[in-house]
């Protein structure tokens, strides 16, 4: 017995889903890509979103990258003064 094949609106959600996935791991990528190259960019999610900031910093704890989280606050108190 041969397999059914999908019909065109099953395949029309499923080619939605996956697009929709791609697009949520290049945006962030390229989120964690401005995180990490730009403090002052840091410093604005900082103020929006904090909990994806402790996030950024724990994924790069996690990986063996630490000392970000306190050049950060270094230079954001540096500015205020």
């Amino acid at each position: 017995m041969a397999p059914k094949s999908l019909s065109p609106l099953a395949l029309k959600l499923m080619k939605g889903v996956i697009a929709l996935e791609l697009v949520g791991v290049f945006g962030a990528y390229g989120l964690f890509q401005m995180m990490n190259n730009s403090p002052d960019f840091r410093n604005s999610v900082n103020r929006r979103f904090p909990s994806i900031l402790e996030v950024y910093y724990k994924s790069n704890e996690l990986a063996g990258v630490h000392g970000i989280r306190e050049r950060d606050l270094e230079a954001w108190s540096a500015k205020q003064e």
